[in-house]
């Protein structure tokens, strides 16, 4: 069944939920799923609303008209989108494939609620991925010798995908502040949660060495500053003395892998609310 999704980010005020609830009812509308979360501490409301497409009494762009004289009254943040239009997902990688290829297994399943429309790397590795996925390809080389010009490259063949949703997947490059700022809300990013106890190279060696007990995955929205963006979903798994540093890589990947997963779903099913730099996820 298909819905409209309704996403709401206000200062909080009495009866927020009745008086929009009341509006939906209004045309008509049968909300199939509602949640909202009142951040105490700012004062701040959140709300996320399914509504079944076919109730409402008028088209999408009437509704939406309708909906912004309310949300301007009420000083909301808010976006009103139709589920049925599937959102457009560029993957980004470099050597490691994992999460790579279990995206694009999941979109070849339709687990994925959009569309993966390309994959984009600096290293040639993931081209023969894609091709069996029947994914568009684009390689683009960081060089250190040309870096600015190989930046500016990549940003342009990034934008020839029009995205609505960039991933990621173990992409070992840093994206430049105005491509963070030109796709706000929409690059997603997984990393091992090590850091920043273990930046840098060989993670998993380091933290064997230091004998953790927990290894695991941060899946959050990209900034500009580096790895520090809201935080989606994170997840963890548990190791002892007996693992060695390869053991815990490849618990590592599988956390990575099932944890950008979940992100990327609640994003793309609009269920991720941006505050500062939090994240409120209706999942």
């Amino acid at each position: 069944m298909s819905v409209y999704r309704l996403l709401i980010s206000c200062p909080d005020t009495h009866g927020l939920v009745a008086i929009v609830s009341q509006f939906i009812l209004e045309y008509n509308g049968n909300i199939k799923e509602a949640h909202h979360h009142l951040d105490e501490q700012n004062q701040h409301f959140f709300m996320r609303i399914e509504i079944e497409s076919n109730s409402i009494t008028c088209s999408l762009d009437d509704f939406r008209d309708a909906f912004s004289v309310l949300a301007d009254q009420c000083n909301m943040v808010w976006q009103l989108s139709d589920a049925a239009q599937l959102k457009r997902i560029l993957i980004m990688g470099s050597k490691a494939s994992h999460c790579v290829a279990d995206l694009l297994h999941r979109g070849h399943e339709d687990e994925l609620e959009g569309e993966i429309v390309g994959v984009l790397s600096n290293h040639d590795r993931l081209s023969k991925l894609a091709s069996w996925y029947d994914v568009a390809f684009k390689k683009v080389s960081i060089s250190q010798n040309t870096k600015e010009t190989d930046i500016n490259k990549m940003m342009k063949t990034v934008d020839s995908f029009n995205p609505d949703v960039i991933v990621l997947a173990r992409y070992m490059q840093i994206i430049p502040e105005e491509m963070c700022v030109e796709y706000s809300g929409k690059i997603i990013n997984i990393h091992h949660s090590f850091l920043p106890s273990f930046v840098g190279a060989n993670p998993y060696k380091r933290a064997a060495e230091r004998g953790v007990k927990l290894i695991g995955a941060t899946c959050h929205y990209v900034t500009a500053d580096l790895d520090e963006g809201p935080i989606i979903e994170q997840d963890v798994v548990r190791v002892d003395h007996a693992d060695s540093a390869d053991d815990m890589k490849k618990m590592g990947q599988d956390v990575e892998k099932i944890t950008l997963a979940k992100g990327l779903k609640y994003h793309l099913e609009d269920r991720v609310l941006i505050c500062n730099n939090k994240t409120i996820v209706f999942s």
